[in-house]
């Protein structure tokens, strides 16, 4: 068996982290390639060092002396070298940055440092081979991440090596520039990782002991989630679960290798699994809740819209032609509603609603701002009769006024559109009708 480990900011912002890490990688001869994060936050008024490195790389872009700001940076991991006892020094790596730095390098290149420099402490620390992901992870010209000159090239780099330390979040453009990810983009990394070197189970180490139920700030103590799907997991993580980047899951699930939430502070616990397809039923009918706030829905009227060919398409030309893309889109016979981001929307407001006048030529047009999306998921609503009915009576119960419905033909998930200021009462009340009443 082989596994890929990852281990986030937050399981390696110390030397106490980092040896728990250590410890967990050598209790098991299959976790032969690990991706680290940068060191996180220690404590909660602590800076990631990712965030030390923005902000250190932007002083040096003014012109400014950034000495005080990288010295703080290297102290950070200077005090992790000194409690892992290693004899090693990060100078010549930080003399080669303050250079960059100089140079104008780009913010990419210095948000990048942080998984760099972390990952060479972790393959000394470990005695695996270091491979610089810049060398590895490939984007192309107009930086695209090529996935498939990147699994060739890292396939090729692997073959030959037990055991290696791959950094997370960054790779590079075809001229050698570095380019990252989007944030959290280190689980990215690890899913290339597995699907390169054709592992078993891709470990993704973080703070928490997998997914949950529904968020923590909004339900106490919610219940943890023990398998969940890819298309599950898409759905949740696309509307604000943030335990895994979503788009990790794509290198994977091509090859049908499963991912393994797991935490770092209790290794003991089985953590979430992210699979393919299961057999195994969820606890409840649902898998999870998630949302969002901040959309707006343009409700566009039309006598007899259904009869004219081509009405949806040139309402959405609207969209498009002023950059903006539309979340979901209900309809009736004679109604059609885009719902929006907010922020994406309002500056441009007038010229859409112009614009849908002059190509649609509508009877109506109304905005609603200030509304929230919430995603009720899981495979067990296909298999279970009602399951729209307890939506909608536990939030009638709750007093919450439901503004939109839209279930994809798959019934994995059903989406509903509530008032913002509803937004924490209907995630209680649904959480409350399908895992509190049936504990």
């Amino acid at each position: 068996m082989k596994k890929v480990v990852k281990f986030g900011g937050s399981s390696l912002a110390s030397a106490e982290q980092f040896m728990k890490a250590g410890e967990i990688v050598r209790s098991d001869k299959a976790r032969m390639y690990v991706v680290p994060s940068a060191p996180g936050k220690r404590y909660n008024s602590d800076t990631k060092v990712t965030d030390m490195l923005y902000a250190c790389y932007e002083i040096a872009t003014e012109g400014k002396d950034f000495s005080k700001q990288l010295k703080a940076i290297k102290s950070r991991y200077d005090e992790i070298i000194a409690g892992l006892k290693l004899k090693m020094t990060l100078a010549d790596e930080f003399n080669v940055i303050e250079k960059n730095f100089k140079e104008g390098a780009g913010r990419d290149y210095a948000a990048s440092r942080g998984e760099y420099l972390n990952g060479r402490i972790m393959a000394e620390y470990l005695g695996f081979e270091f491979i610089d992901a810049a060398e590895v992870i490939l984007f192309d010209k107009d930086g695209e991440f090529d996935s498939e000159k990147t699994n060739d090239v890292l396939s090729e780099r692997l073959a030959g090596m037990k055991n290696a330390v791959v950094p997370g979040f960054y790779g590079s453009l075809p001229d050698g520039k570095v380019k990252t990810f989007s944030r959290g983009g280190s689980d990215i990394t690890g899913s290339i990782v597995s699907r390169a070197a054709k592992v078993d189970i891709y470990e993704n180490w973080t703070d928490v002991s997998g997914f949950l139920v529904a968020d923590p700030r909004i339900i106490d103590d919610p219940a943890g989630i023990d398998t969940i799907t890819y298309r599950e997991l898409r759905e949740l993580s696309y509307m604000g679960a943030s335990v895994l980047h979503e788009d990790a899951i794509f290198p994977v699930r091509r090859e049908g290798i499963p991912i393994n939430i797991k935490n770092t502070n209790a290794p003991e616990d089985s953590g979430t699994w992210i699979v393919e397809s299961t057999a195994q039923k969820s606890k409840y009918v649902i898998t999870g809740i998630a949302g969002k706030k901040g959309f707006c829905s343009v409700n566009i009227d039309k006598a007899k819209m259904n009869n004219e060919i081509g009405f949806g398409r040139k309402v959405l030309q609207v969209f498009e032609d002023n950059g903006i893309s539309f979340e979901h889109m209900p309809s009736g016979i004679d109604t059609m509603t885009i719902f929006v981001h907010q922020d994406e929307f309002m500056d441009k407001e007038q010229q859409v609603v112009s614009g849908i006048h002059r190509m649609a030529h509508p009877d109506s047009v109304e905005i609603e701002a200030d509304l929230a999306l919430i995603a009720v998921v899981g495979r067990g609503m296909k298999s279970t009769r009602g399951t729209a009915g307890r939506i909608f009576s536990a939030l009638a119960h709750a007093q919450v006024n439901v503004k939109m419905i839209d279930q994809g033909s798959s019934e994995l998930n059903i989406i509903i559109g509530v008032a913002n200021n509803d937004f924490e009462t209907a995630i209680k009340a649904i959480y409350d009708i399908f895992v509190t009443a049936e504990v």
